[in-house]
């Protein structure tokens, strides 16, 4: 078909200019997250990096990708989109830090029925925030209008980080012994695993997204669950630094996202090693006192599913546990001691909590 009766690509749901007027929207603050080695550019077929620029001798690149879950419904529900791209960010660079290494750039994946210009630009306004609290640059990204594949003002994210680490100062975990301290670091709230369940428990509440949080005043729920996921990297990166690379104050790292401390704590473990956690040592936070009270959430399914108060745990070797502390809380971070590294009976677990009494 074509003139007058023909259809355009407009009339298939799809708006070219749109697409378009949101690329200039958000050029200054992809400029803003310009670092050596990138100069934040957008607007052509790929972004380029200049890894030589970053001063490393002999780097291995390390990648990581994630989303933000069903994080984004309360976002889109409660019309609140200006954190959940520090999420998207965090989600990726925490798992970067993990290895040791520097996250360089970033790339996002914004995918969505029908295009709002003023929603997506907040959107990508949070990436390009999580991008410079990360040090890392926004070098590209995409946007996709699918009319038919999102109900009304639904959308998408997934994100995509490469990071750089010396070779010879990759965190494996090798290094890990019995005897090792654990160092919690806390969370700033749920981040962005077990929404499927919040979102459950908060159907169970009767509660709208702008009511009163129940657990934090002066806050609205959505306000209050949106919080979005902290940043490690940092705080990290400066500890493992300290004194210099050779004293590897940092022995392993490990993000705590779904499956919690129990899933991923023995991932950056040997097997011959377990860790032993307190969970007297830290209070559980209020928003999952809140969850599991209301939602009737057995203390199992809480212990599987969410952070439970600490977003980043260290192993360190005694002797480093006060100069690791102290850089970072120096850069931020609520640090605890948590447990310690103990050898692994046949057939144990790589994660014990005890004295968990929530």
């Amino acid at each position: 078909m074509s003139g007058e009766n023909g259809y355009t690509y407009a009339h298939a749901g799809v708006d070219i200019d749109a697409g378009n007027a949101l690329v200039k929207r958000i050029k200054p603050l992809v400029k803003a997250t310009m670092r050596a080695g990138a100069d934040a550019e957008i607007g052509g077929f790929g972004g380029l990096f200049d890894l030589k620029a970053c001063g490393f001798t002999d780097p291995v690149l390390v990648a990581a990708n994630d989303g933000v879950g069903t994080k984004l419904k309360v976002a889109i529900e409660a019309n609140a989109h200006d954190t959940v791209g520090i999420d998207l960010v965090a989600m990726s660079v925490n798992d970067l830090v993990v290895q040791g290494a520097e996250p360089l750039f970033f790339l996002d994946y914004f995918a969505t029925g029908k295009l709002d210009v003023g929603a997506a630009r907040t959107i990508i306004a949070g990436i390009a925030q999580g991008c410079k609290e990360a040090g890392c640059a926004l070098v590209g990204g995409e946007t996709a209008e699918m009319p038919g594949m999102y109900a009304k003002g639904d959308y998408d994210l997934a994100g995509f980080a490469v990071g750089a680490v010396e070779r010879s100062e990759a965190l494996t975990g090798a290094h890990v012994a019995e005897g090792d301290v654990i160092l919690g670091l806390a969370s700033t709230g749920v981040h962005s695993n077990g929404f499927s369940l919040v979102r459950k428990v908060v159907e169970r509440s009767g509660l709208a997204w702008d009511a009163p949080a129940p657990f934090v005043p002066g806050k609205t729920l959505a306000a209050a669950l949106l919080t979005p996921t902290r940043i490690y990297v940092k705080s990290t990166l400066a500890a493992i630094k300290v004194g210099g690379a050779a004293q590897r104050n940092i022995k392993a790292l490990a993000h705590i996202t779904g499956g919690g401390l129990v899933d991923n704590v023995p991932r950056v473990l040997p097997d011959t090693l377990q860790a032993e956690i307190d969970g007297a040592s830290w209070e559980l936070p209020p928003v999952f006192q809140w969850l599991m009270k209301t939602g009737g959430v057995p203390v199992a399914d809480l212990i599987r599913t969410f952070n439970c108060g600490i977003g980043m745990i260290a192993v360190v070797e005694p002797d480093a546990e006060q100069r690791v502390s102290r850089v970072l809380a120096e850069h931020g971070e609520t640090v605890r001691r948590i447990g310690r590294i103990v050898r692994r009976p046949r057939d144990g677990e790589g994660c014990i909590l005890r004295n968990v009494n929530w």
